[in-house]
């Protein structure tokens, strides 16, 4: 079954110079400035709403004959740290339909603004009608809005495979996925399946053996081959039992994210393409589904892996890690200039900094600096954790040569870690980011539900030192 993707024409922009109704965007420090210039009409009816611009309120305003003229909406203090930039996102939920343009004189940057526009406009509409189409938007004047576009849409597309339930996105429809995204660009694209598995990944054949749907590793190509090689490695385990080491039912809840990194991957890649980035671009997807049956894997269990280490089972819920060690091993043997790998991998991190905040890690300080530049850049926030060394010793096995699992309570996103970076020797310039994949709740720009966390991030660090 093909993923339908969301590519409604509340995920375009209107040709400037629309007819629209216009919207000024305001901060706290312009709003008397510019109260004095509306008709004394409007300003008596913003008055009479007791309307100030504090972040996320909204003043429609009528004209002589009650048709909507205007339009104010509320940024807040803009100087304020805890101000969110995306906050233009929130008015597709707001506005009544029609078609509307940001006024040249409205606060706040108009890239910016169109994007949280078309990413607060996305609705999971595949089992349900979800109301009448949002308001369109006029491309701001002076943005490239091709580029703009480009990145709604790959997010978009990414959303809709982390939303759909696991019935229905098993690893046939990520491969599928995949094999759309390579056709469209002219990308090539390898698919190692089921049995085929065992001799070259067999931690993603151990891994996705008791499920009936196979397991596979996507191999996807791109861009000249004398170009930088830049890799991508996404987590996509499209259900998560916890296998023999089974979950209590209420962690099961949302484990149909928990592909989410082979979605962040995906999206990450329809961003570089789409942008013609000059790199050679590889993304390499493990994708199983961990269930549980009599060839289930079991604790205890030692299974050599594809780059030779024996890894001892210490726990079946620790799978992610497990099928990204097969596909990080493939990746380090051609020494990439650069590799970045995606996960929904511990709930350690998710402790550490929520849900919002993805975890990263690198051994390259000089890398972390540039993905906390490209984080602040393309407001797609995320906070570095460190690799620490002594932590290593708590992977200790005593039959093989390390455990999937520390066994212990402490520095559970480290110690995963570390384990990931024993598959990846070669690539000093090696990225992990453990990320939640969901907003648990609505904020502008992010519905609640799936979200490819760093992936506006990677691409726009790709960016910065690749260039179109």
């Amino acid at each position: 079954m093909s993923i339908e993707r969301t590519e409604p024409s509340s995920l375009d922009l209107l040709p400037a110079g629309s007819p629209s109704v216009p919207i000024h965007c305001l901060g706290l420090a312009r709003w008397a400035e510019f109260a004095a210039s509306l008709p004394a009409s409007q300003q008596a009816f913003a008055k009479a709403l007791d309307f100030t611009p504090k972040a996320g309120k909204l003043c429609l305003l009528p004209d002589q004959e009650g048709r909507l003229e205007r339009v104010l909406f509320g940024l807040g203090d803009l100087e304020s740290a805890s101000g969110d930039p995306l906050q233009v996102g929130r008015l597709p939920g707001l506005l009544p339909p029609g078609d509307y343009r940001l006024e040249p004189e409205s606060d706040g940057a108009p890239a910016v603004a169109a994007l949280a526009w078309l990413m607060g406009s996305y609705r999971f509409a595949r089992y349900r009608d979800t109301g009448a189409a949002p308001p369109r938007l006029v491309a701001p004047e002076g943005i490239d809005g091709e580029a703009v576009l480009r990145v709604a849409r790959a997010v978009a597309a990414g959303r809709d495979l982390i939303n759909t339930p696991s019935n229905d996105l098993g690893p046939a429809e990520i491969e599928a996925a995949a094999r759309t995204l390579a056709a469209r660009f002219g990308a090539t694209l390898s698919v190692t399946e089921g049995e085929a598995l065992a001799a070259g990944f067999p931690l993603v054949h151990a891994v996705g053996a008791a499920s009936p749907r196979a397991p596979r590793l996507i191999d996807l190509s791109w861009g000249a081959e004398d170009a930088p090689k830049v890799t991508l490695v996404g987590k996509g385990v499209v259900f998560d039992t916890g296998g023999l080491d089974i979950k209590p039912s209420a962690s099961m809840l949302l484990m149909k994210k928990d592909m989410g990194g082979a979605a962040v991957a995906l999206s990450t890649a329809e961003m570089v393409m789409g942008a013609g980035l000059k790199v050679r671009l590889r993304v390499l997807i493990p994708t199983v589904e961990n269930a549980i049956a009599g060839n289930a894997f079991r604790p205890g269990d030692v299974i050599r892996s594809r780059a030779g280490l024996s890894v001892e089972i210490g726990n079946t819920d620790a799978e992610g890690r497990l099928i990204l060690a097969d596909a990080l091993a493939l990746a380090d043997a051609e020494a990439p200039d650069l590799l970045i790998d995606f996960a929904t991998l511990t709930g350690a991190a998710r402790v550490a900094l929520g849900p919002d905040l993805p975890a990263f890690f690198t051994p390259d300080d000089a890398l972390a600096t540039e993905i906390e530049a490209a984080a602040r850049a393309a407001l797609d926030p995320v906070w570095r954790l460190p690799l620490h060394p002594p932590y290593a010793s708590l992977l200790e096995s005593k039959v093989a040569d390390l455990n999937n699992v520390s066994g212990g309570p402490f520095a559970g996103a480290i110690t995963a870690a570390l384990f990931l970076r024993r598959f990846a020797p070669k690539s000093q310039a090696h990225a992990h980011f453990d990320l939640y994949g969901w907003n648990p709740s609505t904020k502008p720009g992010r519905p609640e539900g799936g979200e490819v966390q760093t992936a506006r991030l990677v691409h726009h660090l790709l960016v910065t030192r690749y260039g179109g």
